[in-house]
This record gives structure tokens, sequence and C-alpha cells, in this order.
């Protein structure tokens, strides 16, 4: 099986903390953007390979991985629930990020503003939900600690009003997949 990605892709990321904790084998392969581009008709990563299975994003290849692992997809609603707001939230950020490396901001533009809003509404969203004491590690919490990282490795939030999501991004720290997988140092 291989897994194609960079070490920076939150998505891919992802992906690589499951793998850490099923311990399925698997080769990790480094890739750009032209390479995702003639080896995957999403043109992004991640995109795996398995024998005859391709799969091109990060939630089928989730899937791939936990039913190989016979493990459960999501454990419940609130788990998936929490997983498409951290996914919604990473993607626009990413969307963001991308287009302001091409010279467009949301400073002039009403649709990227209303990318942006929509940002930070989930982020006050998750900020004043009910967080247990004690927070299960699946994949809403994978999803959600590697868009939390990766908007502080690329310096695009500032989660000062946010303490409960840094107090679980504090949590998430303690995983030793989520610390083996982190993004190298800027």
């Amino acid at each position: 099986m291989q897994l194609f990605g960079s070490f920076t892709s939150p998505f891919v990321r992802h992906l690589r903390v499951v793998l850490a904790e099923t311990g399925l084998d698997f080769e990790f392969v480094e890739t750009d953007y032209a390479q995702s581009a003639a080896k995957s008709p999403a043109q992004r990563v991640p995109f795996l390979q398995d024998g005859n299975v391709q799969l091109t994003d990060s939630t089928s290849i989730l899937k791939h991985l936990r039913d190989k692992a016979g493990q459960p997809f999501f454990v419940d609603t609130a788990s998936l629930e929490l997983y498409c707001l951290a996914n919604t939230c990473l993607d626009t950020a990413i969307n963001l990020f991308l287009l302001e490396r091409e010279g467009l901001n949301s400073d002039s533009n009403s649709y990227l503003q209303r990318q942006a809003a929509r940002i930070q509404s989930t982020l006050k969203t998750l900020e004043t939900r009910q967080w247990p004491s004690e927070i299960q590690w699946d994949d809403g919490h994978i999803r959600l600690a590697c868009f939390l990282d990766w908007a502080i490795y690329r310096n695009r939030l500032d989660f000062s009003a946010y303490p409960n999501l840094l107090a679980f991004l504090a949590h998430a720290q303690k995983q030793p997949s989520f610390v083996a997988t982190a993004p190298p140092a800027a």
C-alpha cells in the first residue's frame, strides 16, 4: 500500500496518524503538485494505491484504512459531526491559504470574506461545545487536531480567543502518533 502526499498536509497527517496507530504496512511517497496532478484525477494529495484500489480523497482513504484494520469508521454521529466541522474549516483554510499565495485575499473579495467568516463561525461553535474532561481520540478529534496544528504551523489563525480548542490541542500533542507525524520545523 502506498500513500502519496506531503509531510505538511493536514489531510495526509490524519492518515499517517491512523496508519501509525493501526500498524498497517505502507510506503509513504512524498508527492508535489505536479505529481498529484499527473497521478490523481482529483489533482491533490493525499491519494492511495492499495493493489488495484486507488482512492483520491482523505475521507475515502480513512474509511479504507479503518476497514483494513477492522475498526469502525465513526463510532457515533457526534464524532462524524466533529469530523465534518473540522474538515470544512480545514478545507476552507487551505483554499484561502493557496489563493493568497496566488495573490488573492479576502480584503477585496466578498466570496473570500464569507469563507473567512465560515472558519470563525465554526471555531466559535467548536469552542463552545461541551468538552469532556477526558477526550476520546477518534477520527473527529484527529481531524480537528490536524487542522488546529496546521493553522498554527502555517500561522493562519489566532486561537487566543479559543482556550478550549487550545486545551484540546495540548491534549492531542500528548498522543505519540500525533507527535510522530508533525510536519518538519519551518
